[in-house]
């Protein structure tokens, strides 16, 4: 039986120097995409199934490919110290981490801007104080941790911000002409699939809507 070299799933294998406070607090910055992936999308998906929370993420998905694309045909290595963290077997430029944390603040802050389907109150300034932040919090950190060169989490950087805005445009110029049909579509009915860009504060909207049917008799549940 021959035997072949063993690889780790990477997606949380996140290494910093033992007894480095700011290296374990960069490490759990690092995962924000994978908090943002499985606990934001997938739980908006259970509980809102709102149209452009969907398209944002297949947007994020579709960026993720073409950094994988561009990685395997550039071949760039990764900086010396990918031999202590055991990832000198993958590319590093660009910086997938940076390029997913650029796209999302600039689809997120786009959101906001044009007020389609405002869900926090105050959502700009949680942008500006929470979501920007951590962007740039998490290109800082794949750089201090020894897994990218500043070179290649500013290419992510930049490429993340271009498909952000490039995907933004495209969605809501192109695809939301379709967003009415696929509401009406088996899927869309069968999922609850809807579309609330036109709604500016969907917040006050549902809480608004909410109060209202509970003096509404059809709306009461059946004891």
């Amino acid at each position: 039986m021959s035997h072949h070299p063993l690889k780790a799933v990477t997606l949380t294998h996140v290494r910093y120097r033992k007894g480095d406070q700011l290296g374990h607090f960069l490490a759990w910055v690092s995962l924000v995409p994978v908090f943002i992936s499985l606990g934001g999308f997938i739980s908006h998906f259970i509980f809102r199934r709102e149209l452009q929370g969907m398209f944002f993420a297949i947007g994020l998905i579709i960026s993720q490919f073409i950094n994988e694309i561009i990685k395997k045909s550039v071949q760039q290595a990764r900086p010396e110290t990918c031999a202590l963290l055991e990832m000198c077997d993958s590319h590093g430029w660009p910086s997938s981490h940076s390029q997913y944390m650029f796209f999302f603040a600039v689809y997120f802050t786009l959101l906001t801007y044009k007020k389609l389907g405002l869900i926090f109150r105050n959502q700009l300034l949680v942008a500006v104080v929470l979501v920007w932040p951590l962007a740039v919090l998490t290109m800082y950190s794949r750089v201090y941790l020894g897994y990218h060169t500043v070179a290649q989490v500013f290419a992510g950087a930049a490429l993340g911000t271009v498909l952000g805005w490039g995907w933004f445009w495209i969605v809501n110029n192109v695809l939301s002409g379709l967003f009415p049909a696929i509401e009406e579509s088996a899927f869309g009915r069968f999922f609850y699939v809807k579309d609330t860009s036109h709604i500016p504060n969907v917040l006050r909207f549902e809480y608004e809507n909410a109060r209202s049917a509970k003096k509404h008799p059809s709306y009461k549940r059946a004891d």
